[in-house]
């Protein structure tokens, strides 16, 4: 297997400038997950247009967005340990046993051996990641714009059956991040779509002011809306050291875990909190002999939190490798390698190594950054939760102006932004996921590509779509993946009658 790529993307990451950009994504992304709700989406929908607007090569810009996922992997436990509110999805599970060692006065030994789980699940999907993109990208030569097209059908498949509760909201999701992607100039065509003779529309809605707008202010809306109910927080951590039988006892769990959740990370569309749960579940199955778990069990408490950071490392294989975000943040970083003109997908291994080794690289770096930053400063991101609403709100919404204004110096981008975050804030409201969107705006135009392309070497012909025998598995994947959760649904409703029969 050629590992080359690695070794050039560690001469990457390892320059002064990277190593300080990785460690101040660490940082910014812990405080991010350590503030309930906030999440690494809407950590890196602020610092992307900063990033950006400040020249910072491409490479550069991906290890800072990859910093500030996994440090915010990191720092959702501490919100979870302490207040008993998940700083993300992917931080439920944590809770379950994180705020009863808390409640026991063991605070400070959750936060220490929760971090080092956090460590060993993200150095196994590191090391999962470096070894698994070389083999995936070796597909390359067999992609032309029929597979392309085919294989943007296989993320939405995937979208559509694993992302949230009801999958016609997440297929209106994409619906609508669709129909966004079609604003602007038609490249093969010449005209203008949907742009009600606004000149600013005229080159499609800036993937910077859709993102911050769906997540940013419709996430200051909703801290607003929710202002009133009060947290208690545990200040009182405790001592910080970790027992050793507490570490032998839960190091098998947190191994398991962590190969569990790089599996599940890879799945296109799935994401940390389905990868928690099933750690979690597994290791309940497994260990809980004595009914301890949800009662302090460091074995549950290991087990989600080694589970998402494998999940966020293995989130980046799909990406890197296909152009198909692994999950939300994912898809949030897609859009911004688009914003350098990269187009992801099985040749950017082959056409730009320094990138996908510089990320990959960042990822061993960063896990030991984190590791070092989270021990001893745990109290320090601690206080972070303190933080009240009239500050927090207020923060949010000047980094959001200041980051669309930096990007297109245009104050009609600022309305538009605002715009977006009320209409977003509306759909959360009414149970809409903001992944779904996002990935139907970053892969709709891809995807419009491809099939024109396709459909010109064939001379309008469709069933070009059909002939390879890459196409034909995707198809099969596809149609797979959308029929089998309705299977499974339908048998669970055919015993449930049956039970209630009986």
């Amino acid at each position: 297997m050629n590992m080359e790529y690695l070794w050039q993307g560690f001469g990457v990451a390892l320059t002064m400038q990277n190593l300080l950009i990785g460690l101040a994504g660490c940082f910014i992304g812990t405080l991010v997950g350590a503030l309930p709700a906030i999440g690494p989406i809407n950590g890196i929908a602020l610092l992307l247009p900063i990033a950006y607007s400040m020249g910072l090569p491409p490479e550069s810009t991906m290890i800072l967005l990859a910093a500030i996922y996994c440090g915010a992997e990191y720092g959702g436990r501490i919100s979870s340990i302490l207040l008993n509110v998940p700083g993300d999805a992917g931080a439920v599970m944590t809770a379950l046993d994180g705020y009863p060692m808390a409640r026991q006065g063991r605070a400070g030994e959750a936060l220490t051996l929760s971090g080092l789980a956090s460590f060993a699940g993200g150095m196994i999907g590191a090391t999962g990641l470096a070894l698994f993109a070389p083999v995936l990208a070796g597909l390359a030569i067999g992609f032309g714009p029929a597979e392309y097209f085919v294989l943007m059908v296989f993320a939405f498949a995937t979208l559509g059956s694993m992302v949230g509760s009801n999958p016609v909201k997440t297929l209106i999701g994409c619906v609508l991040g669709l129909m966004l992607a079609t604003v602007g100039l038609d490249a093969t065509s010449g005209a203008y779509r949907f742009t009600f003779d606004e000149p600013e529309l005229s080159d499609g809605i800036e993937f910077v002011v859709l993102v911050i707008g769906l997540f940013s202010i419709s996430e200051a809306l909703l801290i607003l809306e929710h202002q009133g109910r009060g947290v208690t927080v545990i200040r009182k951590l405790g001592r910080m050291m970790v027992r050793m039988s507490d570490v032998t006892k839960s190091t098998g769990t947190a191994l398991r875990s962590a190969c569990i959740g790089f599996v599940v990370g890879v799945l296109p569309g799935t994401g940390a909190s389905v990868s928690s749960a099933i750690a979690y579940t597994t290791a309940k199955r497994i260990s809980d002999t004595e009914g301890t778990f949800g009662k302090g069990d460091v074995r549950g408490l290991a087990a989600p939190e080694a589970s998402n950071n494998a999940t966020a490392c293995g989130a980046f294989v799909p990406m890197l490798t296909l152009g198909v975000p692994g999950s939300g943040t994912t898809a949030v970083m897609l859009g911004a390698l688009m914003l350098y003109n990269i187009q992801p997908g099985p040749m950017l291994l082959t056409e730009r190594p320094e990138i996908v080794g510089g990320l990959v690289a960042s990822l061993f770096v960063g896990n030991f950054l984190l590791l070092l930053l989270n021990l001893p400063l745990v109290n320090i991101f601690a206080r972070i939760l303190t933080v009240p609403n009239w500050l927090l709100v207020p923060g949010i919404l000047v980094l959001s102006i200041i980051g669309v204004y930096s990007t297109h110096a245009s104050v009609f981008s600022i309305f538009l932004m605002l715009g977006i975050g009320f209409v977003g804030w509306l759909l959360r409201k009414a149970g809409f996921d903001m992944a779904p969107i996002i990935l139907g705006f970053v892969l709709g135009r891809v995807m419009e590509v491809n099939l024109r392309n396709a459909l010109a070497i064939s001379g309008g012909d469709p069933s070009i779509l059909f002939e390879s025998d890459i196409s034909r598995i995707l198809w099969g994947l596809a149609v797979l993946v959308a029929v089998f959760p309705l299977v499974l649904s339908w048998r669970a409703r055919r015993r449930n009658v049956r039970m209630t029969a009986e």
